[in-house]
């Protein structure tokens, strides 16, 4: 269900300053369980169900695009165990929730190196990607396994052989064409969750004009009255991109 105009009145936000593409370091479930005196899984239970919402609240607002920060290059050094509890709780994510999203007009890309999940958690997510291929809604990229500066690497070596095969130089169309994002508007919002106040080698490149959230709610409780908050002080931000005058969205 879109929101009409009014509607997102009444959350305090206005059509002209949704955020075209939104980012977010989904972080804090394990600090979340453990001040519960629980273990990490059930913080990573915790925080599967706050992207719900999150996203549900996304499509029906008119993000055209939100990027969630899953599973980290960095996070293969987790313990075996919990990266185990990690790629059930994918399979089952993807299992349960593809039918909403996909009535919904959901369109899932995961972005990031796949190959290093097991077969399992690689076929759910490509499934979860073909079925939603066609979809015209929101843009869910769940970033997998993913590391910025690797793409980086990765969208500079293809840009470099693709130019050189035609015997020219590559351009930044080249590289920009080669990201994992190709396609997508760059990153308006990025939010943060859990207090900490850095990026984490998360798309570095298609942040380079993003306005930065930082709160200390832990991600399991990032509840969509603090996503309004993030999305409302957005709204009040001035975007100049260099210049004198303050650009709203598009």
């Amino acid at each position: 269900m879109r929101y009409t105009d009014a509607e997102l009145e009444t959350f305090g936000l206005g059509r002209e300053t949704i955020p075209r593409h939104v980012a977010i370091i989904m972080d804090g479930n394990g600090r979340w369980a453990k001040a519960r005196g629980q273990m990490r899984s059930a913080g990573h239970r915790a925080g599967v169900n706050a992207l719900r919402d999150i996203i549900r609240f996304s499509s029906d607002a008119g993000v055209e695009a939100l990027t969630v920060y899953a599973f980290s290059t960095e996070n293969q050094k987790r313990p075996p165990e919990e990266i185990g509890v990690l790629c059930g709780l994918l399979i089952e994510y993807f299992r349960k929730e593809i039918d909403e999203l996909d009535e919904n007009r959901v369109r899932i890309r995961s972005i990031g190196d796949l190959s290093w999940f097991p077969q399992a958690v690689q076929e759910a997510v490509k499934n979860a990607e073909a079925r939603t291929a066609k979809n015209e809604g929101l843009k869910l990229n769940i970033a997998l396994n993913y590391g910025s500066q690797a793409e980086i690497v990765r969208a500079m070596q293809l840009a470099a052989a693709s130019a050189a095969a035609e015997g020219r130089a590559p351009t930044q169309a080249d590289f920009e064409a080669n990201l994992y994002t190709a396609g997508l508007p760059p990153v308006d919002l990025l939010i943060r969750t859990s207090g900490e106040e850095r990026i984490s080698n998360f798309l570095l490149y298609q942040l380079a004009y993003a306005e930065l959230y930082f709160t200390d709610v832990y991600w399991p409780d990032f509840t969509r009255a603090e996503y309004i908050r993030a999305l409302t002080a957005f709204a009040g931000r001035s975007r100049r991109f260099g210049g004198l005058s303050a650009t709203r969205r598009a």
